[in-house]
């Protein structure tokens, strides 16, 4: 289902404006479990749903993060995935499938790379931790622009803190709003005629 927004998303979320995206539905786990590593997928797993799906973040929240590389359709590769708005702490990387009873063991807490950009490679792993302490609307995506157009991205949206200094400065009053023209306001000249009937 498309939208014809009048809000752009920060705005929204931030006067209560739910038509623009569908809150918390983001997923914790994947909608299912398979060997995200081997080589034959049933074609149900290959099909993605696109959706408007965001998931929201209180102030101050730790996020721990695993993304799991695939080998669907043996065309996969490393993903380059960037996060705006936060750098973040890769705590971990493997190949294989992640397995969250064992490989944590591994992570490296005491002095773990910060990075605003990483690499999820193919048939592999990669764990990250960040605290969301910057509020607003953080658009998280693969860095390879086809991957970017067919879904590969995700906005977090950080919350408010408790306070103005953590907290999203509204708009200023001389700010104007993001009017979109209609095809019908864009097709006219200037002399009021419909380019179309020319």
């Amino acid at each position: 289902m498309y939208f014809t927004l009048t809000y752009e998303l920060s705005s929204s979320f931030y006067v209560g404006i739910s038509v623009a995206f569908t809150p918390q539905t983001f997923p914790d786990f994947p909608p299912s479990f398979y060997n995200f590593t081997g080589d034959e997928f049933s074609e149900d797993i290959i099909l993605t749903v696109q959706g408007t799906k965001v998931k929201i973040l209180n102030y101050n929240e730790t996020v721990e993060i695993v993304f799991q590389g695939t080998n669907v359709l043996e065309g996969s590769m490393n993903h380059p995935m960037h996060l705006h708005g936060h750098s973040f702490n890769v705590v971990g990387s493997g190949f294989g499938n992640f397995d969250n009873e064992t490989d944590p063991e591994g992570f490296n807490l005491v002095d773990p790379p910060e990075v605003t950009t990483f690499g999820v490679p193919k048939k592999g792993w990669i764990a990250i931790r960040f605290v969301a302490k910057n509020p607003g609307v953080w658009f998280w995506h693969c860095h390879l622009e086809r991957h970017l157009s067919w879904g590969m991205n995700t906005v977090f949206i950080v919350k408010n803190g408790d306070t103005a200094e953590t907290s999203i400065r509204p708009p200023p009053a001389y700010m104007p709003s993001c009017e979109v023209p209609s095809l019908k306001d864009w097709r006219q000249n200037d002399d009021g005629l419909d380019d179309m009937a020319i």
